[in-house]
């Protein structure tokens, strides 16, 4: 595997909303702030061997925390749900 798209798709979002949209063929991932859909599709089917027909991404915002008196934001992220070609489908372990 090339490290440059492990460095794009950071980590398969595991919640309920995703598992009921990988019913229909899609799949949401956190990917990199920076990357577009063009870099994102090419790491997706390099990584896991299918075709893309769909990205849509969208910007999480940051969130405020607070350990003790320190006051903080979260890291900034993005996620990306990518709809495959009709009979494809990822395996998430």
């Amino acid at each position: 595997m090339d490290t440059k798209y492990l460095e794009i798709i950071k980590a398969p979002v595991i919640t309920e909303k995703s598992a009921a949209i990988g019913q229909k063929g899609q799949y949401a991932f956190l990917v990199d702030p920076k990357a577009n859909k063009t870099e994102i599709k090419q790491a997706i089917e390099k990584l896991f061997h299918v075709k893309v027909e769909e990205i849509r991404t969208l910007n999480v915002k940051t969130k405020k925390r607070r350990v003790g008196r320190y006051a903080g934001l979260t890291n900034r992220s993005k996620k990306a749900i990518v709809t495959l070609a009709e009979g494809q489908t990822i395996e998430l372990n």
